[in-house]
């Protein structure tokens, strides 16, 4: 009876795997998992919980796949902050708009690297701000700070004083005293990764002090989950793990994860600039690629060249190292948490 109802159990799993749902109610993830239909160059993204929707947003940076624009990188210009809504715990993604930005302090602007977070009712934005459309990279960006009570209009609150001229790609995260801390790459000194401090979110003092700079990368993440603080960074050959006990001396992993192509459509690309999101002791790894880049592609228009796809995989936790084997399903059903 035992082999039967154990028979039984499979049979069922198997079926529900089949049809994209497990018998936990989670469904399996699309892949890719989003596609701007817009522009086509969702990059960047970062997930939260909308709850006076009862919805899950995605805010990414916007690039200007489509369309034949011509000068250097003026096609990563330009745009505001696209925004994906999802239904179901993160499964599958639909358009919904693009972010209303209260602070135009120059004619034409571009929208880079959304971090956002919600604390005491208020959700928060810590936006890179390009004063221009430009062929290259040789020009000021700075981070702004944007408090929004739905997530679509934001008002702007200050413009940060930090290590240089060009600081980008902003992650926050609180601190065990309460406090927090705001990570960033300082691309004046080689694209390492700094920090400042604030009681409040509003009041940041910058530190001064480069914390990972190994090499060079971009997009820093920090999160929890296994017991370690840990930080991943976009070093253009996959992504760079680092571990910490303190969220300021930081440890290098070996090995970058997503740093081979995987096998599914859209992802035959190394992964770029992550968002996690723990979730009921989960950790999910959202990233972007670069699809018409992959060795295989024959494709080789500005288009295919320049457009991104969002993408998801579970990490795991093995050997005491982070893991992640982005060509296995991902079923999920993400739960609202504080």
């Amino acid at each position: 009876m035992n082999n039967q109802a154990n028979f039984i159990r499979i049979l069922i799993l198997l079926i529900a795997f089949s049809f994209g749902t497990t018998a936990f109610g989670q469904k399996k993830a699309d892949k890719p998992l989003f596609r701007d239909p817009v522009y086509d160059g969702a990059a960047d993204p970062v997930v939260i919980f909308n709850k006076a929707e009862n919805k899950w947003f995605m805010f990414y940076t916007n690039r200007r796949a489509k369309g034949n624009i011509s000068g250097g990188v003026k096609w990563v210009h330009g745009t505001r902050i696209g925004i994906a809504e999802s239904s179901d715990g993160g499964a599958t993604w639909t358009y919904r708009d693009t972010c209303n930005i209260n602070y135009r302090p120059t004619a034409e602007y571009s929208h880079w690297a959304p971090e956002v977070i919600k604390y005491d009712g208020v959700y928060h934005m810590y936006l890179t701000y390009v004063p221009g459309i430009f062929e290259d990279w040789n020009h000021d960006r700075y981070i702004i700070h944007l408090t929004s009570k739905n997530l679509l209009d934001w008002d702007f609150e200050s413009k940060l004083d930090l290590a240089s001229d060009r600081c980008i790609d902003a992650c926050v995260y609180q601190l065990p005293n309460g406090n927090w801390r705001l990570f960033y790459n300082n691309e004046r000194d080689g694209k390492s990764m700094y920090y400042a401090d604030s009681p409040d979110l509003y009041q940041w003092k910058d530190s001064g002090k480069k914390v990972v700079g190994d090499e060079g990368g971009e997009g820093p993440k920090v999160f929890e989950w296994k017991g370690k603080y840990w930080m991943v960074v976009d070093n253009w050959h996959g992504l760079g793990v680092y571990f910490s006990g303190d969220l300021e001396t930081w440890t290098r992993q070996p090995g970058n994860i997503l740093e081979q192509p995987g096998k599914g459509e859209d992802d035959k690309d190394m992964g770029r600039h992550p968002d996690v999101v723990v979730n009921n002791n989960k950790a999910y790894i959202f990233y972007f690629t670069h699809p018409g880049r992959g060795e295989d592609s024959k494709d080789r228009s500005p288009h295919q060249m320049r457009r991104s796809s969002i993408q998801v995989a579970e990490l795991e936790y093995i050997n005491r190292k982070l893991a992640c084997d982005r060509d296995k399903p991902v079923f999920i059903d993400l739960k609202p948490s504080n």
